[in-house]
């Protein structure tokens, strides 16, 4: 359960959590088009925090809007002050931040015409998206009967509420069948990304990744392609099988909820040594040093605040 925080900022106010409410003819509601963010705030070792890479994921809110054609009534400084704003007023040091705008109330229909775009800020306590567990011991993985959407079918590089029907079914299909996550493919049958994660594997001493023709372009995944690179890794962007995953030597996954979560089987085969690689960990160490505040090198991806 989402534990509750004092306010949600809702179109330019702080609304106490409880009244955060929108009508039941909210066009969002019943179409699915709508925009989101996922976001964290961290604790820093120098006793203040930080939301980490807050205008990126704000600049990437906007241009999923723009795939949309939807027009949110805020500039970019405006929403990154009111996520500030509303960690503040919530009294949280560290947490997870849900930006989203929507379509709200007025004409029904497929077609959402003049209906006015309404964006909330919500602000929570959450943990470990995956476990706390998970990012010791890795995670169980089944290949999804759910293909990844086409990129000519749905937008694949907006972070649209529609297309997280297709993550929904995904991850209860996973869920029901006694894994934790679902690996989805793209129509080529090629590796595409979990439900709610992209994906690496490490083999031979070598990072790959999927490249972006058919994922979301992940904040997190980006910052890991950058840190790995830093710390002297290979990293490339190519298409992989998942009989190439199966052989890895490591694998994990990585998102704002994920951040980074080892998967130690897929389809019922173990990955290497069947837990966090050496890897995995180095980047995982590495990338909770960042976030932090541990490594000054990073600190331009923090956005720094104090209550």
């Amino acid at each position: 359960m989402v534990q509750k925080s004092e306010t949600i900022w809702f179109d330019g106010k702080q609304v106490a959590w409880d009244d955060a409410n929108v009508h039941v003819l909210t066009h969002t509601l019943h179409y699915g088009l709508g925009v989101f963010e996922g976001i964290r705030a961290y604790k820093c070792v120098d006793g203040t925090s930080a939301v980490f890479r807050l205008r990126e994921h704000v600049e990437r809110l906007f241009a999923s809007a723009r795939i949309l054609r939807m027009e949110i009534p805020y500039t970019v400084d405006q929403l990154v002050d009111a996520v500030v704003e509303t960690l503040q007023r919530n009294k949280l040091d560290e947490g997870y931040i849900r930006p989203l705008s929507f379509v709200g109330a007025g004409a029904m229909g497929v077609n959402p015409g003049s209906n006015p775009i309404q964006t909330i800020i919500a602000t929570w306590p959450w943990g470990a998206y995956l476990g706390e567990e998970a990012l010791e011991a890795g995670i169980r993985v089944k290949t999804s009967s759910f293909q990844r959407h086409h990129v000519n079918a749905m937008m694949t590089k907006a972070k649209a509420v529609g297309n997280y029907v297709n993550s929904i079914l995904a991850k209860t299909e996973a869920l029901a069948d006694g894994y934790d996550e679902g690996l989805m493919l793209d129509t080529a049958g090629f590796v595409s990304e979990a439900t709610g994660e992209n994906i690496f594997i490490v083999r031979g001493g070598v990072i790959k990744t999927t490249p972006l023709t058919s994922i979301l372009d992940g904040i997190t995944r980006n910052s890991l392609m950058t840190l790995a690179g830093d710390l002297g890794y290979t990293v490339v962007e190519q298409q992989f099988t998942r009989d190439e995953l199966y052989v890895a030597d490591e694998a994990f996954f990585c998102g704002t909820a994920a951040e980074v979560t080892p998967i130690r089987e897929v389809d019922r085969r173990v990955i290497g040594a069947g837990k966090a690689g050496p890897v995995t960990k180095h980047l995982q160490t590495e990338y909770f040093k960042l976030v932090k505040g541990e490594n000054p090198k990073y600190a331009h991806w923090l956005h720094q605040y104090s209550l």
